[in-house]
């Protein structure tokens, strides 16, 4: 069965983020969504910007459905930044494309199952917070280039 992004998970990441941010001197709005781009918690802690939930829903949406961090999606963007301005204007797309720091792929059992976009702090911050946080709970941080067919890691843990 495939690893399912519940809302319990979402308020753990929510909860962890807020944590890191707290021990940073920052208010971060949270916000968490499913494989598909859709919402399942986003939150505001007092003396976050008004702007920031809607900052980081974009953020989390665009991890989830283009499948890459944002710092991955930024280096694409600036390769082709007219094939990226469109994107947002597709009829499918639910919220803007955001190629940001701030913005990670949830990934589990090598399955991408969401998006976590964090928005308050510089983008460094919010990139750090939420590498750090998914990294805590167990989720997977490393994605392949496209056109880059993942190899499997040898028998016996051997990486050539």
């Amino acid at each position: 069965m495939s690893p399912a992004l519940t809302l319990d998970a979402a308020e753990e990441i929510i909860a962890a983020a807020h944590r890191r941010a707290q021990d940073i001197g920052k208010a971060v709005s949270v916000a968490v969504v499913d494989a598909g781009g859709f919402v399942v918690a986003v939150r505001r802690p007092d003396g976050a910007r008004p702007l920031t939930p809607d900052i980081a829903r974009a953020k989390a949406y665009t991890a989830a459905v283009m499948q890459r961090p944002g710092p991955m999606l930024k280096k694409w963007q600036e390769s082709q930044p007219v094939f990226f301005s469109q994107l947002s204007q597709l009829p499918g797309a639910a919220l803007p494309i955001m190629a940001a720091e701030g913005s990670m792929t949830i990934k589990k059992d090598g399955e991408i199952i969401g998006g976590l976009g964090i928005a308050g702090g510089t983008a460094d911050e919010d990139q750090v917070i939420a590498e750090e946080v998914l990294g805590s709970l167990g989720y997977e941080l490393e994605f392949a280039a496209w056109g880059v067919a993942a190899r499997p890691a040898e028998p016996g843990g051997k990486d050539a």
